[in-house]
């Protein structure tokens, strides 16, 4: 399909990802017209509107549509590789015994702090290339490597140059608040003061961040120290989402619904209380899976309360070095289904619909009229498809803002 300011698809399975109709929202011999960035009209071809048979138009013999992909939970953004702690875990050394011996976030911060912002820009390049070749246009990105002022904001800088060289949107989150570095060890109060709270302020003035995230645990901060950072960013008039509840129960999702965060994520250890707090916060919840399997856990998030109140449930990779490697929405999909029970259309509305609500983006993830030309075209004719098979990507083509 040729590059045009005006087009029409035909002949295609639409999977609109809006609720209250057919499963995934499905329009069965649809058609989108495409009106520059924004889409124009979505509904059965045979009731295409006159106007629209002059566009350009491309036939998709039966192809799946669905809204490009969205990745809410990320850090994409880092130095070196923690393949021998892989090992080491393998080995029978646990999570938290591999971050208290100097490993885990720390030894990825050594080797952020020695990159230079060229290098943590292509080293990021061929995952970010990965993504955008399983159909994802939006993707959320974390600083949280440096602990530093200097390469936080790096971090930040490379974040956003990635969004100049390749065609995707890049949401930024300051993540200041991952972990305490080595040389304010045991002094975790003072580095949230001295470092993590004058960064934000730092970014944030320098235009670098959308949104501030926090690891509320008991190897990071606890909702004492996060809520300080909160509400500086509440100050700044800065979305909030946290990660929280992941290894054991703390307190981290009433905190984030305290502020009615964008998103909790992790949230193994969430119960059906915490559910509620999110359901009358609207706070999303982002399930990822990745760490889920890295770390090899069996505490399972409480997927049925939060179908029962209806808390939205976005899916996300948490591509990171060391406790989910992932750098695939497909494969993050099907572990949703696999490792958590979830559905393919909650899987599929995880990494489309309940993703841009965990973003607060409210013109993407579905496919409907006045919403962002963001498409992804599948050789699949089931939305069920995407998430069934495993190591397959079947994108046949994605449209990023009208472009193709």
């Amino acid at each position: 399909m040729p590059k045009a300011d005006r087009f029409v698809l035909k002949n295609a399975a639409i999977a609109t990802m809006q609720t209250g109709g057919q499963p995934y929202g499905l329009i069965e011999n649809g058609a989108i017209a495409v009106n520059g960035d924004r889409l124009d009209w979505v509904g059965v071809g045979a009731d295409l509107p006159d106007e629209y048979h002059a566009w350009d138009s491309q036939d998709q013999g039966g192809r799946l549509v669905t809204p490009g992909l969205i990745d809410c939970h990320t850090h994409l953004v880092f130095g070196g590789n923690r393949a021998t702690e892989f090992e080491m875990r393998l080995n029978g050394a646990g999570y938290e015994e591999i971050a208290k011996a100097g490993g885990g976030i720390i030894s990825t911060v050594k080797a952020t702090r020695e990159a230079s912002l060229d290098q943590l820009v292509h080293a990021a390049l061929p995952r970010l290339d990965a993504f955008i070749a399983e159909g994802a246009t939006i993707i959320e990105v974390k600083s949280g490597y440096g602990l530093n002022q200097e390469t936080e904001l790096n971090m930040l800088r490379a974040a956003r140059k990635l969004a100049i060289l390749r065609p995707v949107q890049i949401i930024t989150s300051f993540l200041g608040a991952h972990a305490t570095p080595a040389e304010y060890h045991g002094r975790d109060d003072a580095y949230i003061d001295e470092v993590c709270i004058p960064t934000l302020r730092a970014a944030h003035a320098q235009g670098l961040v959308d949104a501030v995230d926090g690891f509320c645990e008991g190897i990071a901060f606890s909702p004492a120290q996060i809520d300080r950072v909160f509400k500086v960013a509440r100050d700044l008039d800065l979305p909030v989402k946290l990660h929280a509840e992941q290894l054991s129960h703390l307190g981290g999702t009433e905190l984030a619904t305290k502020y009615s965060a964008l998103s909790a994520d992790h949230l193994e250890y969430a119960n059906e209380r915490d559910a509620s707090a999110m359901a009358k916060a609207g706070t999303v919840a982002v399930i990822l899976p990745g760490a889920f399997y890295t770390l090899r856990e069996t505490q399972m998030p409480p997927i049925e309360a939060f179908r029962k109140l209806n808390v939205p449930m976005a899916v996300a990779t948490d591509a990171n070095p060391g406790s989910s490697p992932l750098f695939s929405p497909l494969m993050a999909m099907n572990m949703a289904c696999t490792l958590l029970r979830m559905t393919p259309e909650e899987a599929l509305a995880g990494f489309t619909r309940n993703a841009a609500l965990a973003l607060g983006l409210r013109d993407a993830g579905m496919i409907a009229s006045g919403m962002r030309a963001d498409l992804a075209i599948w050789n699949v004719r089931q939305p069920a498809e995407l998430a069934y098979r495993i190591g397959f990507n079947p994108l046949q083509k994605r449209i990023f803002g009208g472009a193709t």
